[in-house]
């Protein structure tokens, strides 16, 4: 892909769900494009859409209607398996919920994302990253031996191992203290400026987003720039 060209287009996106017989519509024609190498927060409140906009964004949920190009694909003319595969592949995602498995070390968790991937190596420069976390000791310790901090630059980790093109991240320090809400945002901004890694991230708190690059309002199915 051209690097001049948006790594995330979305045109017209809505998203409809039924409560009962009652519709509910959570994304009401959104328009969006993230170039390369960007750090762009989406902010808004419980209900404003944005956590369905992520999950169409990562081909985690179909659109009602409009359509989303990941890296110059277009998702809703992929098969599920193959949006499956860019999402092991291109796709990184981090979560409020480190959703790490327990009876696995921070290493092995990591290499999980690798494995369903069916990429046998670590990624040329990785050790890097593992450094820059600043768990590289940490890595044979189970979760429940980790700080939440910890246990979330596990999660970035296990979201970069396979170097996706895009850094989908959900609230990723709601479960977090003051403290380590800061360092895992300035974690994200210093892997944006050192490797150009492309963040997208959701939150409810201009605190967070002020991390950013960029920054857009999400309010009733939505977007406004700020």
């Amino acid at each position: 892909m051209n690097s001049s060209n948006p790594i995330i287009r979305v045109r017209g996106l809505q998203k409809t769900y039924q409560t009962g017989d009652v519709p509910v519509q959570a994304l009401r024609g959104v328009d969006l494009e993230v170039p390369p190498g960007e750090f762009l927060a989406v902010i808004g409140p419980s209900g404003s859409g944005k956590s369905t906009l992520f999950h169409i964004l990562g081909g985690l949920a179909p659109p009602t209607d409009g359509d989303v190009w990941i890296g110059g694909q277009n998702l809703r003319q992929m098969s599920e398996s193959e949006r499956t595969e860019l999402r092991q592949k291109e796709i990184g995602f981090v979560f409020q919920k480190y959703n790490l498995l327990p009876t696995l070390t921070a290493k092995d968790n990591i290499a999980i994302a690798r494995s369903l991937a069916g990429i046998q190596e670590e990624p040329p420069g990785f050790e890097k990253i593992l450094q820059h976390l600043g768990i590289q000791n940490r890595l044979n310790h189970r979760p429940r031996a980790l700080s939440g901090g910890e246990q979330q630059r596990v999660a970035i980790a296990r979201a970069l191992v396979n170097q996706p093109a895009i850094l989908l991240a959900d609230e990723p320090t709601g479960n977090l203290d003051t403290a380590n809400s800061e360092a895992v945002l300035d974690i994200l901004c210093q892997l944006n400026k050192s490797t150009g890694q492309t963040i997208l991230m959701i939150t409810h708190n201009p605190e967070a987003a002020a991390f950013a690059d960029r920054t857009v309002a999400m309010r009733d199915g939505k977007l406004q720039n700020i």
